[in-house]
């Protein structure tokens, strides 16, 4: 049995890892690049080709995991894709969204090139297109938490709540070969302990092999109970300076936690009565995934159903779906809430209320999820005085503020203390989904307190197992 690394590897997007025997090729994961300095992988051809692979497991539908199935499909790949039930249900919403955004700035970046005489580092056609997605979209089969399902003869797979977002999973796949049995545990994304929304990732007591994440492997995150406090306070500051709130935000399960979280303090009189914009179609449609599969919800969510009231509702709120309807909430005088994706700046409505507020002074950009490096987001975070947005540049003047308690990632400790329930070591650990410092750190804490064989891979790394 082999392992290779096809994405995500020293860096966070495109995840995507290959796991083979003589039997089977099996894909973990087909994400999008969304980091600056890879986007060329994102137009490259993949690293193995499509029509050799039998299956594609889905840990979940972020984009920097499952992105990249239109174009993997348009290549050649036609056999199954399992997921869970509600990342099944979101899959089309995702998929359509990123084509529709691919056609978009394809076609704004051509009439802008055109205007301004020059050409791109990227071409101007899409990515890929609503049909590819569409044609991609029949592949997938919802399954289960919890259920053994057969592969094939020697491979069995179960989908475990990973407690990251609606539908996240932890992977096991047990294969049998050569008479005999070894276990590969793939974390995908894991979540934090204690959190509205989401039920606790699951934990386990063996896997002979384990390929996890370490996005915040280097850190933790402010204490949750901060995060009400916190959001408060920048939203009543803003308010007096008399500018308006900007969160980029992901369309699945930031927005419905923000939602969430908004919705309490406004029943708790904590801020003002603002009109509050979720400018996001494809964060409404997720949002009616969420009440759809409630059952997969923390107890917070239902004991709000139960007393009827609604989780993701609040006076003021504004859904917003169309293009006219996105424009003129910057034409509003006084204070609003916006909150819009794409989540890391990199593309959607959330450009276009940069525009109008990341230079006033009295505006806050406030972020709640992880920016990768190089995104526009990240630039933003990370204190530039000038970023170029839609080809112009726009001088940093707004607040910029970030709370990190709102990361549906788990932090160090909440890492360590999944790693913690393994009753024996691995044969191997691998390190991935996370900048090279991430890894780094948090693979010399293991090293250092439980003495396992910990390895970081490079991109295109294959290993024996």
């Amino acid at each position: 049995m082999k392992i290779q690394f096809l994405g995500a590897n020293q860096q966070v997007t495109g995840s995507c890892s290959l796991l083979e025997t003589e039997t089977a090729r099996v894909l973990v994961d087909c994400g999008l690049y969304q980091e600056r300095e890879y986007l060329a992988r994102n137009w490259d051809p993949f690293p193995v080709a499509p029509d050799s692979i039998d299956m594609l497991l889905l840990t979940h539908v972020h984009l920097d995991h499952c992105g990249l199935i239109p174009k993997f499909v348009r290549e050649g790949f036609s056999g199954p894709i399992l997921l869970t039930s509600p990342s099944e249900a979101m899959l089309p919403i995702v998929l359509l969204d990123s084509a529709r955004i691919h056609e978009e700035d394809a076609s704004y970046k051509k009439k802008r090139h055109k205007r301004e005489g020059r050409k791109g580092p990227y071409p101007e056609i899409p990515l890929y297109t609503v049909k590819d997605a569409e044609r991609a979209l029949p592949l997938a089969q919802g399954v289960p938490y919890n259920k053994s399902i057969q592969l094939k003869d020697q491979w069995e797979v179960r989908f475990h709540d990973a407690g990251h977002i609606l539908g996240a999973a932890i992977i096991e796949v047990v294969v049998r070969e050569k008479g005999r049995q070894e276990t590969v545990l793939f974390s995908g994304d894991i979540g934090q302990w204690n959190r509205p929304l989401m039920k606790d990732p699951a934990v386990f007591d063996h896997a002979d092999y384990i390929v996890m994440e370490t996005t915040y492997g280097n850190r933790d995150h402010e204490d949750p109970e901060d995060v009400d406090r916190r959001l408060c306070k920048i939203i009543n500051e803003t308010v007096e300076r008399g500018g308006n709130v900007v969160i980029p935000t992901f369309a699945i399960e930031r927005a419905q936690e923000l939602l969430f979280h908004l919705g309490r303090l406004s029943r708790q009189n904590r801020i003002p009565y603002l009109m509050t914009f979720l400018d996001s179609p494809m964060a409404l449609d997720v949002t009616e995934v969420f009440v759809q599969y409630q059952d997969f919800l923390d107890k917070d969510v239902l004991k709000l159903l139960k007393e009827g009231k609604k989780p993701f509702g609040f006076p003021g709120l504004r859904l917003t779906r169309t293009t006219v309807e996105s424009k003129s909430i910057n034409s509003i005088r006084g204070s609003t809430i916006i909150m819009a994706g794409s989540g890391m700046c990199t593309g959607g409505r959330i450009k276009h209320h940069l525009v109008h507020n990341i230079s006033r002074p009295e505006s806050t950009v406030l972020f709640v999820g992880y920016q990768a490096r190089g995104t526009l987001g990240r630039q933003i975070l990370d204190g530039r005085s000038e970023v170029r947005i839609h080809g112009k540049s726009y001088p940093v003047r707004a607040n910029i503020e970030q709370i990190q308690g709102f990361s549906a990632h788990a932090g160090q400790q909440d890492l360590f203390r999944w790693l913690d329930a393994f009753r024996s070591p691995p044969a191997r650990l691998f390190l991935n989904h996370g900048e090279k410092e991430s890894s780094h750190s948090l693979s010399d804490l293991i090293r250092r307190k439980k003495k396992w064989k910990v390895t970081i891979p490079r991109y295109l790394d294959e290993f024996e197992l």
